[in-house]
């Protein structure tokens, strides 16, 4: 991988479990980082964006090699992820904190996050229409270190082997193809 021809995506899906935790599989990505953005309180804690007060979102930070896997790849991989058709919402888990998000740093990447929802809308593989907003980034706040790489920490809490893992299974026999790492 090449260190020096890096480059970053933001986005929420749902909880940052399930997103950070397939993220972080793939080659050509070299960290996966949950946190918070998109609210308007510095430095927020897990349990003030649990409340839906702080405005923030559960997000995660992908710092990639485009050479490597490329920005449409990972836009499949986010939609594959959650259902982009939920509004504050995936599955269980309610609120603004949960919503579906892209963010972007310049014109050039809200476009092309602009067209990668409506290419996978008119795929047809989620019904109904996206609500998935298209966000300019302001400043993404790292999530506490507990939440890293939680999952893989916590395997029999009961919300990873119930909703984290089947979702991992479920990524990782539908993206072999991307030559994902740990991939057991």
């Amino acid at each position: 991988m090449d260190k020096n021809n890096l480059e970053k995506i933001t986005f929420g899906g749902g909880c940052f479990w399930c997103v950070e935790s397939c993220f972080n599989m793939l080659k050509g990505v070299d960290s996966a980082v949950s946190g918070y953005s998109g609210g308007h309180k510095d430095n927020p804690t897990y349990e003030e964006v649990c409340t839906g007060e702080t405005g923030h979102a559960e997000v995660v930070q992908i710092t990639y090699d485009p050479s490597i896997i490329s920005y449409g790849q990972l836009m499949d991989v986010f939609f594959f992820l959650h259902d982009p058709t939920q509004l504050n919402r995936q599955g269980n888990d309610i609120g603004t904190q949960y919503r579906s998000v892209i963010y972007y740093k310049d014109d050039a990447e809200r476009q092309k996050a602009e067209e990668a929802i409506k290419k996978s809308e008119a795929s047809g593989k989620w019904a109904g229409q996206y609500v998935t907003e298209v966000t300019k980034l302001d400043t993404f706040w790292p999530a506490e270190q507990y939440h890293q790489g939680y999952y893989n920490e916590n395997l029999t809490q009961p919300y990873c082997s119930a909703v984290v893992g089947p979702k991992i299974q479920k990524f990782k026999k539908h993206f072999g193809e991307l030559g994902m790492l740990n991939a057991e």
